[in-house]
């Protein structure tokens, strides 16, 4: 485990304008990010994994529990949070909405 502390990005209205998936695309694009949009149904859960990339998560809609460093968040609607590569996580939607997703990886 390391140092780290598991920071959720809350989307700001004021200094990002109105969320919507072109505006958090741009934002995580301009942060170096390739991103890629995903739905995942209720009940998608994904086991302890890593990566070899940086990544970050953020939700369009629904909501995602993330779970890493031993702490567990709920993502919501303009939330994002950064995932290092190689740190151990997992994913689950939660509720009974599907999750709209962006997923970017910054190589």
């Amino acid at each position: 485990m390391t140092d780290m502390t598991v920071r959720v990005e809350h989307w700001n209205t004021e200094a990002d304008g109105e969320l919507s998936e072109s505006a958090m695309r741009r934002k995580l694009e301009g942060k170096g990010y390739s991103v890629t949009r995903y739905v995942y149904p209720p009940g998608t859960c994904f086991a302890d994994h890593s990566h070899p990339v940086d990544k970050m998560d953020a939700v369009l809609s629904g909501q995602f529990m993330m779970q890493m460093e031993g702490e567990k968040v709920i993502l919501r609607a303009g939330d994002a949070l950064a995932v290092p590569r190689g740190v151990v996580h997992r994913a689950e939607v939660v509720g009974g909405e599907a999750v709209v997703s962006l997923d970017a990886v910054k190589y």
